[in-house]
């Protein structure tokens, strides 16, 4: 890698953290557009996985407070047997096949954070676990299952920092899963431990500037904004493991 894909990768890290601590999410729908064109797509959910660590540490940092343990220990519980199942299919997938994951899965998720948008909090126990299952799923294989941990913790009626800090603890704690399983499947070598690292500490600042920034923005245009870059970018990945590219 060269000195300028190394900047690129460092200021993308800098300004999705601040994204994905405004939001709640934001940071695995669009790294991936920075990440796979310089490193490929495989192992691309690899490295984030390690780099999630940094940023929702921060994260927890800085909001702290506003974390609620009972959600946070009923979600992990179920997710993390989903997760390592995620991630082992995720391990055995070629190239291109990873391309095409990762490009369909981005474009899915745009639909599918509206669609559970609209859930408010009369949703059922039932259906809590059933969405914890699925976002352990999809975590573990893909980029982006925060969409779907932003859109539970909404619906069970968590709101502001409470979301942000309770979708920290949750994803650190599923995250572990997640390494564990592609370091047995040897799937993070030394190179990759060495760019999450890079990723997860330039982003440790973004965290504290988004809690200054939700204080202080609206998100309906950020929302919007970020939802067109990432499905116009999961078009192009999936094009690309296609090989229409």
């Amino acid at each position: 890698m060269s000195l300028s894909e190394l900047a690129v990768i460092a200021l993308a890290a800098i300004l999705t953290s601040i994204i994905g601590g405004v939001a709640g999410y934001g940071t695995g729908l669009l790294m991936p557009l920075v990440l796979v064109p310089i490193l490929g797509a495989q192992v691309v959910v690899p490295i984030l996985g390690v780099s999630a660590i940094f940023n929702n540490l921060s994260r927890i940092s800085a909001f702290r407070r506003a974390i609620a343990w009972s959600h946070v220990w009923r979600i992990t519980l179920v997710a993390m047997p989903f997760c390592y199942i995620g991630a082992t299919f995720y391990s055995f997938l070629t190239g291109p096949g990873a391309s095409i994951l990762i490009g369909a899965t981005l474009i899915l998720l745009v639909p599918a954070r509206r669609m559970l948008k609209s859930f408010q909090t009369d949703l059922p126990p039932s259906m809590v676990l059933v969405a914890g299952a699925l976002f352990g799923l999809v975590t573990g294989g893909v980029p982006g299952g925060g969409v779907i941990l932003i859109s539970l913790l909404m619906a069970v009626g968590l709101k502001g920092p409470a979301i942000v800090a309770t979708d920290a603890v949750i994803s650190l704690m599923v995250g572990f899963v997640k390494i564990g399983t592609f370091q047995a499947y040897g799937q993070l070598p030394a190179s990759s431990w060495a760019i999450a690292a890079l990723i997860g500490l330039v982003s440790l600042p973004g965290a504290f500037l988004a809690k200054w920034i939700s204080e202080n923005i609206s998100l309906k245009v950020h929302h919007g904004l970020m939802d067109g870059a990432v499905v116009l970018g999961g078009s192009v990945l999936l094009l690309r493991g296609l090989g229409l590219t």
